[in-house]
């Protein structure tokens, strides 16, 4: 039996993958958990097979919490299930140790069989993902430029790109405003722009913001 942790902070997307991998015979859902902080709990408490992590919950960043797993448990195999389209946070997260990326779209027959493939410890990707990354292994300096930022820097840029303002950022971050500002000057930096509305005008273009 496949002994699964669901993360996610929506009851409603719990009780409906529940259903779906009840159907099948060889998984099992022995845990739940709705926020980053009871993941990391309940994971140094417990042995699961597989986690289906959605990285988007209140409190600790996704990003965070994925790589704080791997580092508790590098071995243990983590699907992330989000509603973020491929190109925002594939690359990111299989490059923090994930063994899979799915959107929330894809269909329940393609769920499973990503969770029995990493399961036994393989990768699983879309085709379209591994697409992106085997272009991604291309020469540093072909990259775009978001790819320069670190996974915090990351978010703050999309934050501020979907019109958050420094003082909201903060708050959901859980960091000082102080902070954020001296996130956005590096971003600006490193992505040669001088403004809020440069950024929000990249990252829409590159599909970076929902």
């Amino acid at each position: 039996m496949i002994k699964i942790l669901i993360a996610d902070n929506h009851p409603i997307v719990r009780q409906g993958l529940k259903q779906i991998l009840r159907k099948t015979c060889d998984m099992v859902v022995a845990d739940e958990a709705s926020n980053g902080q009871e993941v990391l709990d309940k994971v140094w408490k417990n042995d699961y097979d597989v986690i289906l992590l959605d990285i988007s919950m209140p409190g600790r960043s996704g990003l965070d919490v994925l790589k704080q797993l791997k580092s508790q448990k590098p071995e243990l195999p983590i699907l992330v299930l989000t509603m973020h389209p491929e190109e925002q946070y594939a690359v990111r997260v299989l490059r923090a140790g994930a063994s899979g990326y799915l959107t929330k779209e894809s269909a329940p027959n393609e769920l499973i069989k990503a969770i029995r493939k990493v399961s036994q410890g393989r990768k699983y990707v879309s085709s379209s993902l591994a697409e992106k990354l085997a272009f991604g292994l291309e020469i540093y300096s072909e990259r775009p430029l978001h790819e320069t930022l670190s996974d915090r820097e990351y978010e703050v840029m999309r934050m501020i790109a979907s019109g958050k303002r420094v003082k909201e950022i903060a708050e959901e971050l859980f960091l000082s405003i102080k902070t954020i500002s001296t996130y956005r000057s590096r971003i600006l930096e490193k992505m040669k722009m001088k403004s809020n509305a440069e950024l929000m005008h990249y990252a829409i273009q590159n599909k970076l913001v929902d």
